[in-house]
């Protein structure tokens, strides 16, 4: 008895766990433990990043993308559980109508059913291992993208609205009306519509197009394939506000492999925040050595001021080698100098932002007094605002303030010694920062950070900008065109509206184009006609007497009209 009832005991403990390669034991019936597996599968070796230090990151390419880094329940599941994210989620999830798998976000069952949009993506060409990809519209898709400027130039969201009922998974109108959601406070819906947009356009993937490699491009030139930048952009600023920096940072980096050398968005202008918000401070000094070289990320203040922090942080964790934190203070000590030598103007904003007062010497130097900010050119003084305003908080940790108070008296002393450098940085300022190119003024009005959207040159704020596209490049490759529509005066009273929708090139005010001596007769003949028919309507109108309704006071009234 004992010997038979063993038997099956021992067969379900074998089917219950698994030993996984590095000699662990995996429970099948375990959520968390699908995150674990993937690990594995994407490391070799079987040992987590953690373990394995900065090799793991220098044995890869330097924008490669983890799949699982872009599902921000994982992330969410590290800090609070599974159980706390998920919730009674999982049983009904095995219910669920088969979708669609996708790695960039996970179709919701409150959305409409998906079918075939008309985008679709094409390979242009493969270069040097490096392969070109364009997103491309059908004639369907093209009908609904006129529709939808329609709407636009309408000024009503009620259009854009009715459109996406018609057109669930239309990107633009998706962008579009996600911002008038954001500007009603309904972040939410916001997020979700976004998603949606997100959703819909990795269904239209090329099948070799690969989100991890780092090695497919898009061209931003291209209008279809702007969308794909600006949704991801934005459902990156959900995940930063949701609280999901580790996640952020993968989509941030998926921008800026998708055209690292144009960078379209100026994603640069965030990683370095983005990374530092995630604690991933291997990777944003490793971009800062990669990079430097041909990209003098440290002429950026948000790059100059940000990586010395992140060696500082360094320098800070316990569990490295003594030799490795020494290393990385000597490293924030010289960075952060260059950084306040290079953009004395940041340091007094950002110890007022973190409610910082300063000793009576920084406080009264003219180095680093009110003059660093009036002379700076209004580029630089875009990029400083911007940087304040985003990652003041980070420098608020005491930490952090007891470590930059020397480095500041040193920058003093090296002022007052008349230092070649501080000549130099002077120079590079006067002569760089003239005018911040086109993608600098993408990247300020999709961050809406207020310190550096009022910085904005009246050239970029007189114009309109749209939310499904703001600030096209002046070289875009345009691949099918609007058709024209006669302009008409904005200023039309109803009765002449009332007579274009009888005759649609009914003119008013006879702004009648002439390109010939035919059509200015045969536009006059039109203007004199329709005077006629308005004076035949005054008449009319004139003699049209109305028959008083009953009065209340007659009793003998039955209430109704003749």
């Amino acid at each position: 008895q004992p010997a038979s009832s063993n038997k099956p005991r021992k067969k379900k403990k074998k089917r219950k766990t698994k030993k996984t390669s590095a000699g662990d034991t995996v429970e099948d019936n375990d959520l968390e433990d699908i995150d674990s597996l993937l690990e594995r599968l994407e490391d070799p070796n079987g040992l987590s990043p953690q373990s394995q230090g900065g090799l793991i990151a220098d044995s890869r390419p330097l924008l490669y993308v983890e799949h699982r880094n872009l599902n921000p329940e994982n992330e969410l599941k590290r800090y609070f559980g599974a159980r706390a994210v998920l919730g009674d989620q999982r049983p009904r999830q095995r219910q669920r109508q088969y979708v669609r798998s996708t790695w960039l976000t996970a179709p919701k069952n409150t959305w409409p059913r998906y079918s075939k949009t008309g985008i679709a993506m094409r390979l242009l060409d493969t270069r040097r291992g490096v392969q070109h990809f364009t997103f491309e519209h059908h004639r369907e898709y093209q009908q609904v993208q006129f529709k939808f400027l329609d709407a636009v130039e309408s000024m009503d969201p009620n259009n854009i609205v009715l459109l996406l009922q018609m057109n669930p998974y239309h990107v633009d109108s998706l962008l579009q009306l996600s911002d008038v959601c954001r500007m009603q406070e309904d972040q939410e819906m916001a997020r979700d519509l976004i998603e949606r947009a997100l959703y819909s356009l990795e269904c239209a993937f090329h099948p070799v197009f690969s989100l991890t490699s780092g090695t497919c491009r898009l061209d931003y030139r291209r209008p279809e394939n702007r969308a794909f930048f600006l949704t991801l952009f934005k459902h990156l600023m959900f995940l930063e506000k949701r609280g999901c920096p580790r996640t952020a940072l993968e989509f941030c980096k998926l921008i800026l492999s998708l055209d690292p050398e144009n960078d379209p968005l100026c994603v640069l202008l965030l990683i370095d925040f983005l990374s530092l918000r995630a604690r991933d401070y291997t990777f944003l000094t490793r971009l800062f050595q990669e990079w430097e070289s041909h990209r003098n990320l440290s002429q950026l203040p948000n790059f100059a001021f940000s990586v010395p922090l992140a060696y500082f942080f360094l320098s800070q964790q316990e569990e490295r080698p003594e030799l490795e934190r020494s290393q990385a203070r000597e490293q924030a000590a010289r960075l952060i100098q260059l950084a306040l030598i290079m953009f004395p103007s940041v340091l007094m904003p950002l110890l007022d932002h973190c409610s910082v007062q300063p000793d009576a010497r920084v406080a009264s130097h003219p180095f680093f007094g009110l003059n660093a900010q009036i002379s700076q050119s209004p580029a630089l003084n875009q990029l400083t605002s911007l940087y304040v305003g985003r990652t003041h908080a980070l420098w608020k940790d005491p930490a952090v303030m007891a470590w930059l108070e020397p480095q500041t008296h040193e920058v003093l002393r090296m002022v007052e010694a008349q230092d070649p450098l501080v000549q130099e940085a002077e120079h590079k300022r006067k002569i760089r920062y003239q005018s911040a190119p086109r993608n600098i003024y993408r990247h300020v009005i999709l961050s809406e950070m207020k310190e550096a959207t009022a910085a904005l040159p009246l050239e970029v704020t007189s114009q309109p900008v749209m939310g499904f596209d703001p600030l096209p490049p002046l070289d875009s490759i345009v691949s099918y065109t609007r058709p024209e529509r006669t302009s008409h005066p904005s200023n039309e009273s109803t009765l002449s509206l009332f007579f274009r929708s009888l005759l649609p090139n009914f003119n008013l005010q006879g702004d009648i184009r002439h390109d010939g001596d035919d059509e200015a007769g045969a536009g006059q003949d039109l203007n004199q006609g329709v005077n006629r028919l308005m004076a035949a309507m005054r008449d009319m109108l004139a003699n049209i007497q109305f028959q008083e309704p009953p009065r209340d006071d007659n009793p003998d009234g039955d209430g109704d009209w003749d």
